[in-house]
């Protein structure tokens, strides 16, 4: 979805986009053999216990079964991770529409709600990977689903949603944006660059919920919004200025 959204097909060939895709599910995969092995060593170092289990006969389950069991588990999931997301989506939506400014357009208001504020704080933090203040808004609503990354842009580029053909101007509008000295903001490498944060951030709720209720601590979720968002800054920074060594801009 990033790629179709914010990468220009003027300067980037769809062969080149599809590389794009598999470069990102290559780093993923890469990332998360690399922590394997590095928590292994460190964090879950120590003895490995003997795991003996007995085995029960096997038998191809009957699709009621199958069905009881779904039901429980979607069920349990519910009842104790969807609380929590439907309350965190609560607060990301009063994030982005408090404190109300009159007679704004949607864009106005996104840069002057609370995580527009938010925003421009943690711009200093994120300049240099190219980014400005308004991709951590962004990025920021992403969390109770990443699917609405691209819907959060169209509204903070101020994309009309009653407009006829509406995928172009969703397009168009972002890849317009500029910096104020006039640099367009969404070059190549800067999108290249959004989808490394994406590879390695943690931006799932539902993940962050399930391994507290899993763990029964915050130390674990916090362990992995940490050390996940420390990577997704470090790989960008060196993505961004490898690129611009290489000559993109």
């Amino acid at each position: 979805m990033l790629i179709a959204a914010i990468v220009p097909d003027e300067q980037v060939p769809v062969l080149t986009k599809v590389g794009l895709m598999f470069t990102m599910f290559a780093l993923g995969t890469g990332g998360a053999f690399f922590f394997a092995w590095l928590f292994k060593r460190t964090l879950l170092r120590g003895e490995q216990p003997m795991m003996i289990l007995e085995l029960p006969t096997y038998h191809i389950p009957s699709l009621r079964s199958v069905g009881l069991h779904m039901l429980e588990r979607a069920s349990l999931f519910l009842r104790k991770a969807g609380t929590v997301i439907l309350a965190i989506s609560i607060v990301l939506w009063a994030l982005t529409s408090f404190p109300r400014k009159a007679d704004s357009t949607p864009a106005e208001q996104i840069a002057h709600s609370y995580a527009g504020q938010l925003g421009h704080v943690l711009e200093p933090a994120i300049e240099p990977l190219g980014f400005n203040w308004q991709i951590p808004v962004g990025l920021t609503t992403p969390l109770a689903a990443r699917d609405v990354f691209v819907s959060s842009m169209a509204v903070i580029f101020n994309v009309d949603e009653n407009e006829e053909h509406a995928t172009v101007p969703l397009r168009q509008a972002p890849l317009a944006a500029r910096w104020p000295d006039g640099r367009a903001l969404f070059t190549p490498l800067v999108c290249f660059t959004l989808m490394v944060f994406y590879v390695f951030a943690l931006q799932c709720v539902s993940t962050i919920v399930v391994v507290r209720r899993e763990t029964g601590s915050w130390k674990w979720p916090l362990v992995q919004i940490g050390y996940m968002t420390a990577t997704a800054w470090l790989a960008c920074f060196v993505v961004r200025h490898v690129g611009l060594a290489l000559g993109f801009n």
